[in-house]
C-alpha cells in the first residue's frame, strides 16, 4: 500500500505556528532578541534572588518558551528530513549562540537559587505567588545542590556542549537515515526492515530480513556506533567524578524522582518475575506459529490468523479517538485538537527520523502545544504508536496549561504514564470489539500484539538497560561499578548478547541469536544515559494505575487527569498516593507484572487451549 492508499500524503504537521521556513528573518531574529534578554536577565537578577526571586523566575519562564520555540521548530523539521544541511547548519549555528549566552548569563541562576537560605525561601513561598506555585520546581532544584561546580566551570561547560556527544548523536542519526540495506533484490531502510520483522507472515522473510538488518549495521556503522557511545560513557564518567556523583545512574535517578533502591528493585523484578514469563509465552508463541523454535526475527511476529490488512491512517485515527473517548471526553477532545491544527506528521519519507515520539512545549503567552512525529505504514502496532505518542501529547498539553514552561515536562520515568494508558484504552476497545464479536481468534491475534508490545516495554527495555549498565563500568553481577572501558564493536557485541541471554534464555532454549550480535548499535537512546528504564518503570506503574480503574470507578478520571496536570511537581509516591498505591512497597514492581503481563499470558494459553 502506497503513501496515497494509506492516507499520510497529506498527514503533515503545520509548523507555521513558528516560522514560515528554515529562511524566515525572525529565526535570526528572534536568537538575538533572547541573547538580549538573557543578557539582561543577567544584570537584573545576578545577586539579587533573595530579594528578587519572583520576578527572576517569571523572566526566567519567558526566556524558557522563547528558547523552546527556537528549538523546537529546527528539531521538528529536522526530524523530517535529518540530512538537510541548511537545516543542520541552521540548528548547529542557533546551539552555538545560545550556549555561548546561556554560558554568559544564565549559569548564576541554579547557583544561588540552591545557596539561598530556607528562612528566605519561606518568606517568598508565604508572600510571592510565583514562588509558591514554583516550589516543587525550587526544591527539587536544591537536591542537585552538592553537584553543582563553581559558576566559571558551569559557564565553560555549557558553552562547550554543542561540541561534546550530542554531536556524535546528531551525526549517528544522519548516518542510521542515509543506511539503504539489500533485500528482496532492492534496498530499504532500517524503519521499513524493521516493519518486516513485526508484520510479515514469512518466517524466511523475517530471517532474511533481520540478516539484511545486521549485516547492515556492523562494519563501519557498529564502529561509529561503538565510539559514540565510548564518547557518552566516557564524558559522563568525567562529570561524576567532578561532580560527585556516587555512581553513573545517580544523576539521572534523581532527575526521575526515583531512590536508587527502586530503580534495583524494579530490575530485579524484570528479571526474577517477567522474564520467566516471557520465556513461558515464547514457548507458547513458538507453538502457535507452528515452529519448533524461535529464531530471534520471530520475536515479533504477527499470529498466521492475525488479519495483517494494512489499516489507512484516517481508520487508524478514528479507533484510537473513539477509544480515548471511551474514557474520558475530555483527551478525546485534545486529541480532536490535535488533527484540527495539524499537529501530526506520518509519512515515511526519505531521510527521515526513524521511530515516532512527541514533541511537547509551552510557547510564548503561555500556550501549551504538542507535535506527533510518527513512521506510519498501516499495522495494528502503528494504531497503538499513534495511540501511545497521542498519550504523551495529551499529557504536555494539560501539564503545560496547569504547570507553565518550567514545570510541565514530567521526569522521564512518568513521562510514559498517558502514552502507556493510551496504549491500553485502545488495546481494550478493540478487545471488547472482539469479544462482542464472538471472534477467538482475532482476539487471541489482539492478545499476542499486546503481549508483545508488554514484553518489548517492559524485558527489552530493562535488557537495554542491562546493557548499558555494562557499557557504564558496572560488573556482569550488576553489584559493583568501575570506570567504563574503551570498548571495540566486538566486545560490544559479546556484551550485547550475554544481556539479551540473560533475559531469555541460553542459545537454542527458546531462542536461537543468528544475526543479532549487531542490533545494539541503532539504539540511540543510548545516547541519552539511562534513559531506557524509564520505559519499564512507566509502563509498570502505569499497568499498576490501570487496574485501578475498575476500583475507582467515577473517581478515576478526575484523579487521573489531576495526575497528568501535575507536570514535574509531584514524585512517584504523591503521584500514586491517591490511587491506593505505593511504588516504595518492594512487592510493587512484581504485583505489577503479575497483574498485567501474567493475567495476559494466561488468557492467551486459555483462548489458545480454546481453539
Amino acid at each position: 500500500m502506497d503513501k496515497k492508499t494509506l492516507g499520510t500524503e497529506e498527514v503533515r504537521w503545520d509548523l507555521s505556528v513558528f516560522y514560515s521556513g528554515i529562511d524566515d528573518p525572525r529565526i535570526d531574529k528572534d536568537v538575538a532578541d533572547l541573547v538580549a534578554r538573557q543578557k539582561a536577565f543577567f544584570e537584573n537578577y545576578k545577586g539579587g534572588l533573595s530579594e528578587k526571586l519572583g520576578g527572576a523566575i517569571a523572566d526566567l519562564a519567558e526566556i524558557t518558551m522563547h528558547t523552546e520555540k527556537l528549538f523546537a521548530y529546527l528539531y521538528l523539521l529536522q526530524s523530517t528530513d535529518v540530512t538537510n544541511a541548511a537545516v543542520n547548519a541552521k540548528l548547529a549555528d542557533v546551539e552555538r549562540v545560545m550556549s555561548e549566552s546561556g554560558g554568559n548569563y544564565l549559569t548564576f541562576f541554579d547557583i544561588e537559587l540552591v545557596a539561598l537560605d530556607d528562612a528566605v525561601l519561606e518568606k517568598f513561598y508565604a508572600a510571592d505567588p510565583t514562588v509558591a506555585k514554583h516550589r516543587p520546581w525550587i526544591e527539587h532544584a536544591r537536591v542537585f545542590k552538592p553537584h553543582l561546580l563553581s559558576e566559571p566551570v558551569e559557564a565553560a561547560l555549557a558553552k562547550r556542549s554543542p561540541f561534546g556527544p550530542g554531536s556524535w548523536s546528531e551525526f549517528f542519526d544522519e548516518f542510521e537515515a542515509d543506511l539503504r540495506l539489500p533485500f528482496g533484490g532492492g534496498e530499504k531502510t532500517l524503519t521499513e526492515l524493521l516493519d518486516v520483522l513485526t508484520n510479515s507472515r514469512s518466517a524466511e522473510e523475517r530471517a532474511d530480513a533481520l540478516k539484511a538488518i545486521n549485516s547492515g549495521l556492523g562494519g563501519h556503522f557498529a564502529k561509529y556506533s561503538a565510539q559514540t557511545l565510548y564518547v557518552t560513557a566516557g564524558e559522563m564518567a568525567v562529570e561524576r567524578r567532578e561532580r560527585g556523583y556516587k555512581n553513573p545512574m545517580d544523576a539521572r535517578n534523581k532527575s526521575n524522582r526515583i531512590p536508587d533502591a527502586v530503580v534495583d528493585a524494579l530490575h530485579k523484578a524484570v528479571t526474577g518475575t517477567a522474564a520467566p514469563l516471557a520465556r513461558r509465552y515464547y514457548a507458547l508463541k513458538a507453538r502457535l506459529l507452528g515452529l519448533p523454535k524461535l529464531k530471534w526475527s520471530d520475536r515479533n511476529a504477527p499470529m498466521p490468523f492475525a488479519d495483517t490488512t494494512v489499516i489507512p491512517f484516517e481508520k487508524g485515527m478514528e479507533t484510537v479517538l473513539a477509544a480515548y473517548h471511551s474514557f474520558s471526553p475530555t483527551l478525546a477532545g485534545l486529541v480532536k485538537d490535535f488533527i484540527a491544527a495539524k499537529r501530526i506528521d506520518a509519512p515515511v519519507t526519505k531521510g527521515r527520523r526513524g521511530g515516532a515520539f512527541n514533541y511537547s512545549i509551552v510557547l510564548p503567552e503561555n500556550h501549551p502545544s504538542s507535535f506527533v512525529f510518527l513512521n506510519y505504514l498501516g499495522s495494528t502496532n502503528d494504531v497503538m504508536t499513534l495511540a501511545h505518542e497521542l498519550g504523551h501529547g495529551v499529557h504536555g498539553m494539560l501539564a503545560g496549561a496547569a504547570q507553565g514552561p518550567l514545570m510541565a515536562q514530567a521526569p522521564i520515568a512518568f513521562a510514559e504514564t498517558a502514552s502507556v494508558f493510551g496504549e491500553m484504552t485502545t488495546f481494550r476497545f478493540l478487545k471488547k470489539q472482539h469479544e462482542d464479536a464472538g471472534d477467538k481468534k482475532a482476539l487471541l491475534a489482539l492478545l499476542t500484539e499486546k503481549i508483545d508490545g508488554n514484553l518489548n516495554t517492559v524485558v527489552r527495555q530493562i535488557g537495554f538497560s542491562n546493557f548499558e549498565r555494562r557499557l557504564h563500568g558496572m560488573d556482569a553481577q550488576y553489584a559493583s561499578w568501575q570506570e567504563p572501558k574503551k570498548r571495540s564493536a566486538d566486545e560490544l557485541d559479546a556484551i550485547w548478547l550475554e544481556t539479551v541471554k540473560e533475559l531469555y534464555g541460553e542459545d537454542g532454549d527458546v531462542f536461537t541469536y543468528e544475526n543479532t550480535e549487531h542490533l545494539w548499535s541503532y539504539v540511540s537512546h543510548f545516547h541519552r544515559p539511562f534513559y531506557v528504564y524509564g520505559y519499564a518503570f512507566g509502563e509498570l506503574l502505569t499497568q499498576s494505575l490501570y487496574a485501578q480503574q475498575s476500583a475507582l470507578g467515577e473517581r478515576f478520571e478526575p484523579l487521573y487527569l489531576d495526575l497528568l496536570r501535575s507536570g514535574s511537581t509531584r514524585n512517584a509516591v504523591e503521584l500514586l498516593a491517591p490511587f491506593g498505591l505505593d511504588p516504595t512497597r518492594t512487592d510493587f514492581w512484581e504485583n505489577g507484572i503479575r497483574v498485567s503481563l501474567e493475567t495476559m499470558i494466561i488468557e492467551a494459553e486459555r483462548l489458545a487451549g480454546s481453539l
